[in-house]
């Protein structure tokens, strides 16, 4: 599937946030612990969700359970 289209796309599951505590890159502008999102791709290491902005934004797997 095109990136274009993740937004549109159903959502694969749900996660939930666990923390933000970044060490290199802000995340708790567009994440917020104990919060669900929905996740529109997933790779080995990343996973796609629709964060705060309404956008589509690539983060760790470390910030999800």
């Amino acid at each position: 599937m095109d990136f274009r289209q993740w937004k549109d796309a159903p959502a694969i599951r749900t996660v939930t946030c666990k923390h933000t505590d970044a060490e290199k890159y802000l995340v708790s502008n567009v994440l917020t612990p104990g919060k669900e999102y929905e996740v529109k791709n997933e790779t080995d290491e990343f996973i796609f969700v629709v964060d705060n902005t309404g956008k589509v934004g690539g983060f760790y797997k470390t910030y999800f359970e």
